[in-house]
C-alpha cells in the first residue's frame, strides 16, 4: 500500500524570499507533466558529482530528507535538487509549475529526474522571478 507522503502537497502557495543576489525560478510545465521531478545544477556542472545545492541556493530547502509531492526540493541518493511539477494556483486558474525558490544570480540547467537530458538552461538574477517554459 502506497501513502502520499504529504498529504497537503500542493494545496498552500510557495513562498519566495529574494533579494540581494537570491533570485526564484518558476518553470511552467505541461499538465501531463504533473508528479514529475525536475533537477537543478549550476550550468555545465552536472557531469560533476551533486552538491546538493552548495552556494548556488540560500535556504534549508536542500535537506536529504524525503518530502515528494511537496514542490519543494529534495535530495536521496547522489542526486542534484529536483521539485515537483504541481499544480499552482493562479489569478487565472492553476497552471502546472516547478519552483526553484532562494538561486543565486546565475545559469542552470535542468533536466527531468533521473538522467534525463539536459531540456533546459535558464538564466537567474538576484531580486527578481524567473519565469521560463518547459519545452514541449
Amino acid at each position: 500500500m502506497s501513502t502520499a507522503e504529504n498529504p497537503h502537497a500542493g494545496q498552500g502557495m510557495v513562498v519566495l524570499d529574494i533579494g540581494g543576489d537570491i533570485g526564484a525560478l518558476v518553470v511552467t510545465a505541461p499538465q501531463a507533466m504533473a508528479g514529475q521531478e525536475i533537477e537543478i545544477c549550476p550550468a555545465g556542472a552536472r557531469g560533476d558529482a551533486p552538491d546538493e545545492g552548495g552556494e548556488w541556493w540560500d535556504g534549508d530547502w536542500h535537506s536529504d530528507g524525503h518530502t515528494h509531492g511537496d514542490g519543494h526540493a529534495h535530495t536521496h541518493g547522489p542526486a542534484w535538487p529536483h521539485v515537483s511539477v504541481l499544480a499552482r494556483p493562479t489569478p487565472n486558474g492553476s497552471e502546472y509549475a516547478a519552483v526553484f525558490p532562494g538561486l543565486r544570480t546565475g545559469e542552470y540547467d535542468l533536466w527531468l529526474r533521473p538522467d534525463g537530458p539536459t531540456r533546459l538552461s535558464a538564466q537567474v538574477s538576484g531580486g527578481q522571478i524567473t519565469t521560463t517554459a518547459w519545452p514541449r
